[in-house]
């Protein structure tokens, strides 16, 4: 299994603006990797750049501009070399959807979380293909495992992701490439600072993007963390429906 080092090639992270996408960019390059940095905010991905100015690189764009992806791709490895490591981590929640089934809603939440990883995925193969060599991370959810009311979107655009990966996995394995799924749970950021439930086990950005960055290091499929939430949400996917239902309605209004 290949695992991206500094002097492989540099490191693409989408969604780095804020929250784990920069945390994950300052541990990697205190590791002394060079990294690549996307999100929408322009002056948000400069600033970070100017925390690690000969390691972060901004290259601001839209993850939902199937082209701009494309763009970003080529100018990285133009300007910086191969990209050996890329966390495809860009990711939203519109607390919008608590309230009820919304087209608008779902559909922003999945072409932002599911297309705009495609939309980096696409580039992506066509550059590590031919080396023969790559990694790539996709960010998932715990909440993809199974279904969580007021999560609709979200927890269905992240478990289209745990798909993608899988997929990804069987299919490029013996082509050289490296794929795995970040399956957080509850990390302290903007992000879930906008939920109004118990979030049990939170974890601090910092924490977590550890945790990514041992992951990525170490290698295997899953990264997945805090254990103890992780496990036992492993365990709830594998109920029958007759068990899942009423354990689920029961653990979401005792969070509420």
């Amino acid at each position: 299994m290949f695992r991206a080092k500094a002097q492989d090639g540099i490191v693409w992270i989408t969604g780095a603006s804020a929250g784990i996408g920069r945390a994950v960019a300052l541990h990697l390059a205190g590791l002394g990797y060079h990294v690549a940095v996307t999100a929408r905010r322009a002056a948000d991905l400069e600033a970070l750049a100017l925390e690690a100015p000969d390691r972060i690189f901004a290259f601001p764009g839209d993850i939902t501009d199937r082209a701009a992806m494309a763009r970003i791709v080529a100018a990285i490895e133009a300007t910086h070399g191969p990209i050996a490591l890329a966390l495809l981590n860009a990711g939203v929640y519109h607390t919008e959807e608590r309230k009820g089934f919304d087209v608008d809603v779902v559909w922003r939440t999945i072409e932002t979380n599911l297309g705009g990883a495609i939309y980096g995925l696409g580039p992506l193969l066509e550059a590590m293909l031919p080396r023969g060599r790559g990694q790539i991370a996709l960010v998932g959810s715990l909440a993809g495992y199974r279904g969580i009311p007021g999560s609709l979107a979200y927890g269905a655009s992240k478990s289209a992701l745990i798909y993608v990966a899988e997929a990804l996995k069987l299919t490029y394995q013996q082509a050289g490439l490296t794929i795995q799924i970040v399956n957080p749970g509850f990390v302290r950021t903007a992000m879930t600072g906008a939920n109004d439930y118990d979030m049990p086990l939170m974890m601090e950005v910092d924490q977590a993007a550890r945790c990514i960055c041992d992951g990525l290091a170490r290698g295997g499929f899953e990264i997945t963390f805090p254990k103890r939430l992780a496990w036992a949400v492993k365990v709830a996917s594998l109920l029958p429906h007759a068990l899942f239902f009423p354990v689920m309605a029961w653990a979401t209004r005792r969070a509420r």
